[in-house]
């Protein structure tokens, strides 16, 4: 098949892009053609479809370039005419989309429609149900108030980063690209999660057109029976993620935690938490690195306050044969059971955390019914049928 796939960036910068690098790498394998559709950016791997890339955007500096990025948030900027340039050139099949607003635009979807492509976007967030994408409002509580009423609750609770500007911006892009004309545009909808499916079968999505397909890893690690004496954190450092409550609970804890990524609330927890003997910041580590955390942790923890929906992060503790303590949220109850971790609510992080310490977990257990799930071949079968279907 000939296969488009569109992401803003084209490096791995988080789960969505790393779950569409990983797409790209498994159909070009199995014979498949594929074109990619990106923004320009620096940290952008090599590719031989950059040329047809449109120039990059930024929310931050100077007026000038935010105004260019709401002009991209409106199908403007040259995205238009670059997407049209690649369809035309090499003329897909199949238009798969990853996220695509703001730095690039929903208009992919209607160009693509609109050229007789079939049009299969895989959700990685809420972003088309709710404008600030994380179904929390401005205070950092759980909202689904823009699901099925007006959308101008995104500005008057100013969900966007807490900002008017931003909330507005996030305001006119849904109003300008409502859910019921991209999905008259769209063929097939990929939910990484049963709960990303009940979500969006809850906003009024026709649900013959999800389909339910996880993530996948292809990271095969060797298992290892015999634990070092710590628990660990992967992901983002920003508070939807619960690293603040976790860094408060750790402290108290006769384990080590270590912690890896960045975000924006690193500086301040390094601040206040870094002198804390029980707790280490490791930074950004690569995926090899991540992998050998993973294998020799006792634990990972995904103490999220949000809706996550398939974290790539839990997935590769799991094949890594580690178990995973996780808060009730999203779709990370989907992922857990009595024999690979503990689901907890977010006020009872400690008594999980000390729980799962305590337990002698079946690593290899875990791995193999983790690999039996979350395997390569098992997604790319259940991709094709979307895209062919």
């Amino acid at each position: 098949m000939r296969v488009l796939l569109a992401n803003k960036f084209y490096y791995p910068r988080g789960g969505d892009c790393v779950a569409m690098l990983n797409t790209e790498r498994a159909l070009r394998q199995r014979g498949h053609e594929v074109a990619v559709f990106a923004m320009r950016h620096p940290l952008n791997l090599e590719s031989t479809w950059s040329k047809y890339w449109p120039s990059e955007v930024s929310f931050d500096g100077p007026l000038s370039s935010k105004l260019k990025a709401a002009s991209r948030i409106l199908g403007g900027n040259g995205v238009a005419k670059a997407f049209t340039r690649l369809l035309n050139d090499f003329k897909p099949e199949v238009v798969h989309l990853h996220n695509i607003h703001s730095q690039l635009s929903p208009v992919l979807a209607q160009l693509a429609h609109n050229h007789g492509c079939r049009v299969v976007w895989t959700m990685h967030d809420y972003k088309l149900l709710c404008p600030a994408y994380s179904c929390l409002d401005g205070s950092g509580r759980v909202c689904e108030q823009c699901m099925t009423g007006s959308k101008c609750n995104v500005v008057k609770k100013r969900c966007m980063k807490g900002s008017l500007a931003a909330s507005l911006a996030a305001w006119l892009e849904a109003v300008k690209w409502p859910l019921s004309s991209l999905m008259q545009w769209t063929d097939a909808v990929i939910c990484p999660s049963q709960f990303m499916a009940r979500m969006m079968i809850k906003a009024g999505l026709d649900k013959s057109k999800i389909s339910v397909v996880h993530n996948f890893t292809n990271r095969t690690p060797e298992v290892v029976a015999c634990r070092d004496n710590y628990y660990c954190y992967v992901g983002r450092l920003s508070q939807e993620k619960g690293i603040t409550r976790l860094l408060e609970v750790a402290q108290h804890l006769p384990y080590q935690l270590k912690v890896a990524g960045t975000g924006p609330l690193e500086a301040e927890l390094r601040e206040k938490y870094g002198s804390n003997e029980n707790i280490e910041f490791l930074g950004q580590l690569t995926p090899h690195e991540v992998s050998q955390l993973l294998q020799q942790a006792r634990v990972t923890v995904m103490p999220s306050m949000w809706y996550e929906n398939n974290p790539l992060a839990a997935i590769e503790s799991l094949c890594a044969g580690t178990p995973v303590v996780g808060t009730n949220m999203g779709g990370i109850p989907e992922l857990i059971n009595d024999s690979n971790g503990v689901v907890t609510p977010i006020e009872h992080l400690g008594e999980a955390i000390t729980q799962a310490m305590a337990t002698p977990w079946n690593h290899n257990g875990i791995a193999a019914a983790a690999h039996s799930i979350y395997n390569e071949e098992r997604y790319i079968a259940q991709l094709i049928k979307a895209y062919t279907k």
